[in-house]
């Protein structure tokens, strides 16, 4: 059996950023003009009226200041509400692989590894602007790598399950150098004109190479265990699929509100906080590690609220910033990428033997941990 070591991160972000002003203004510039062309139906009880948004709604419901993102144009525009992205031929890299290309070339370069070296490429994210083939083998190809590559998605957990999988196949023997990829294009998916939710994502992509430590020229953390587990519920779901098209009966095809993100965000709060502060606890007890000798939190990047809890409950007391470090106010839910983003961002500042802990969780209900020691 072989060790797995990280070695490298790397993080694209996208050049145009959203402020929770900017959209609080188009948000309620749509919320007018709807509001006006359906004032007979709100007048007689049969459509419900928009809600303005605000700023400080947002901060406070969030943690959220802004969001970075590929599209402004479209997502700020009232008449449109969605991101705009030009459409690319067969033969034109994916803009989920161009993303990826980025994060991954970042992560290389901090290992000192050439792509050629590497033989696992898993891209491991909540959507895929395609079937297939797999958005991975792409990348494999843009970067010449060798191996074999292929797609996950486990929604907002996928990079901790991609890191279990790659971790799993170089002990085994089956890869000996891999990249976990997270091109997160989350402005895709999200109902800008939904008040209760359109502040919420933003786009990203990250990127983890991973190697056997006999081999690793640079290793940053030692990856000691990880653990995996899933749930069903319906509290966030995404009904977007290929069948669509096969339903037709008594629906309307107009609607299409269920084919983005939707969630009961007050049942997810209460039914995903304690499960994954009880998956953190659990792991750290069957590895033999004390709350006090953990060192950092880097976590999924959806909510502060949720962030605080869990670390409350994990650490028996309200953490420093150090120790569970947010990117949220910058990034906003990067879906799968933000707990690595955090991860890549604020490594610094600990010792060798820290023991510290990435976990991601969404919707499934999935959660993800990895326990990494700093080499």
């Amino acid at each position: 059996m072989h060790q797995p070591v990280i070695t490298g991160t790397g993080v694209f972000t996208p050049e145009q950023t959203i402020t929770n002003a900017e959209l609080v203004e188009a948000f309620n510039a749509y919320a007018e003009k709807f509001n006006a062309a359906h004032a007979s139906e709100i007048a007689a009880g049969e459509v419900d009226a928009k809600d303005a948004s605000s700023v400080e709604f947002i901060f406070k419901a969030s943690g959220i200041e802004q969001r970075y993102v590929l599209d402004k144009k479209g997502i700020l525009n009232p008449d449109i509400m969605h991101p705009v992205l030009r459409e690319r031929s067969d033969d034109e890299p994916g803009v989920m692989a161009e993303m990826a290309l980025d994060a991954c070339t970042k992560a290389l370069k901090e290992a000192g590894v050439d792509a050629s070296e590497v033989d696992l490429v898993i891209c491991a994210a909540s959507n895929h602007e395609r079937a297939y083939p797999a958005i991975a083998v792409e990348i494999q190809q843009l970067l010449g790598a060798g191996g074999f590559a292929f797609d996950m998605n486990v929604a907002c957990s996928s990079a901790t399950f991609g890191i279990q999988a790659a971790s799993d196949m170089l002990r085994a023997g089956s890869a000996r150098k891999a990249l976990v990829v997270n091109p997160e294009i989350c402005s895709g998916h999200l109902e800008w004109r939904d008040r209760d939710c359109h502040f919420i994502f933003g786009d990203v992509c990250t990127a983890t190479l991973i190697e056997r430590d006999d081999e690793a020229k640079s290793p940053l953390f030692k990856i000691r265990s990880t653990r995996c587990a899933t749930e069903f519920s319906n509290n966030i779901r995404n009904n977007n699929g290929f069948l669509r098209r096969a339903r037709t009966e008594g629906q309307d095809l107009d609607d299409q509100r269920d084919m983005q993100f939707m969630q009961n965000g007050r049942k997810v709060f209460k039914e995903v906080v304690p499960m994954v502060s009880a998956h953190i606890l659990s792991h750290m007890n069957d590895e033999g590690i004390e709350p006090d000798n953990l060192k950092r939190m880097w976590l999924h990047q959806a909510n502060k609220s949720m962030n605080d809890f869990v670390g409350r409950k994990v650490l028996g007391r309200t953490p420093e910033p150090e120790e569970q470090p947010n990117i949220l106010q910058d990034y906003a839910n990067t879906s799968s990428a933000g707990s690595i983003i955090a991860f890549s961002k604020h490594s610094d500042g600990l010792s060798k033997g820290d023991i510290c802990v990435i976990c991601s969780f969404g919707a499934g209900y999935s959660v993800g941990s990895v326990i990494v020691e700093k080499l």
